[in-house]
């Protein structure tokens, strides 16, 4: 039993998201996950460097993001209107996530344990608002990249996540909405890549 810790996040691109929602194309918990994991690398590097202010290693944050989703390769992706539909939902899928987590943990080779339970246990305090800043990015990029394939679906869900990451002010994501953001609805020749 031990030892299979890698091997099962190796499955982590069998889990596929917005399950409830009808997609354009598909995205998997292990694209998400790089995802997030660039986006808050990102965020902790505007907040550190261009807005001067305070906050965690980029580097640990970009790690967290990595491994934010870990406990869906046991659970599966919950949609978010249930996952969220009441307080004890929340609560009780909040426990799952954690015996789920800790279960993978205790897949490590016991010397890498430590190093690996701050990301899996989500105990950093920092950390976690830039995760979830980051987390809904991703959200809202999956929206813009549907909208784009002209995908309706998405418009409701759009607005719910920027409405959430507007609620979150944190000035590092606000920061990326107005500088970054406006980049992603533009198409490949609009993008200046040479």
């Amino acid at each position: 039993m031990a030892n299979e810790f890698y091997a099962l996040l190796g499955r982590m691109r069998y889990i596929t998201r917005w399950g409830l929602m009808r997609n354009s194309f598909s995205e998997n918990i292990q694209e998400h996950s790089h995802q997030v994991a660039v986006l808050a690398h990102a965020l902790a590097l505007i907040r550190r460097d261009i807005l001067q202010l305070p906050g965690p290693s980029p580097e640990r944050c970009a790690v967290a993001g990595l491994y934010h989703d870990a406990s869906e390769i046991l659970t599966g992706d919950m949609p978010t209107p249930i996952k969220y539909y009441n307080p004890a939902m929340k609560d009780a899928y909040k426990q799952v996530e954690q015996i789920a987590n800790r279960h993978l943990l205790d897949l490590l080779p016991l010397p890498l344990q430590a190093a690996y339970a701050p990301y899996l246990l989500e105990d950093d305090g920092s950390v976690a608002p830039i995760v979830k800043a980051a987390d809904k990015l991703a959200a809202y990029i999956k929206c813009i990249e549907e909208q784009k394939a002209g995908n309706a679906e998405f418009e409701s869900a759009a607005k719910q996540t920027m409405a959430s990451m507007q609620d979150m002010a944190l000035p590092e994501l606000n920061w990326f909405i107005a500088e970054c953001l406006p980049a992603f609805s533009r198409n490949l020749d609009e993008l200046h890549i040479l």
